[in-house]
Order: structure tokens, then sequence, then C-alpha cells
């Protein structure tokens, strides 16, 4: 499993694009395309849905890779152990249960 920013200078790769080319077309600069490769800057997320045309991926597919190097990033600077990821995965399961159960009410 590859970081968001390998995975955006693979499907670059792919594309055989320099830096400049592939970010005019999704909106970033070529510097920011760099830093997002390297791992030292965030992709946009306004950018995403253009990301995903370009690279004719699904684009729920990309957020969730997009919102996992979130994630694992915050686990990271916190210094957690992995251990983090089954409790927010039943705190998620827990708060959508709760919002469907709150959205049956009738008053």
């Amino acid at each position: 499993m590859a970081t968001f920013g390998e995975f955006l200078k693979k499907e670059r790769e792919k594309k055989e694009m320099n830096q400049s080319d592939f970010g005019q077309e999704i909106g970033i600069i070529m510097t920011d395309i760099s830093k997002i490769e390297n791992g030292r800057k965030k992709f946009p997320f306004g950018n995403l849905k253009k990301l995903a045309e370009l690279v004719k991926k699904d684009f729920e597919e990309l957020k969730t890779l997009y919102v996992a190097d979130i994630i694992v990033d915050e686990v990271h600077k916190y210094e957690c152990s992995d251990k983090v990821f089954s409790v927010a995965e039943e705190q998620s399961k827990y708060i959508k249960n709760k919002n469907i159960k709150q959205g049956k009410l009738e008053l």
C-alpha cells in the first residue's frame, strides 16, 4: 500500500507527464505536486474530483485513500499504537448507529 503522495506520483508517471503538466490538469502548481509526492504537503481535497477524472479512478476510492493517509499521519504524529485503528472503527460504527436511531425518532 502506498501513501497518497506515492499514489499520485505513480499515476502521473503512468500518464508520462511531468509535474508541471500534471499539476495544470488538476489545478495545482508544480512545486506543490513535488511536495505532495514527497509527503511534505497534503493534496487539496477540493482538487480530488479533478484528479479522479484525470487518472480515471473512482472518486470514492480516491477519497478513501486520501482520508486514510490523513488518519495514518495523525496516528504517527501522536505516536499511537495500531490499536487506535480498531478503536476508531468501533467509534465510527457507534456514531453511525446512533445517528440512524436518532433519525428514526418521531415527535
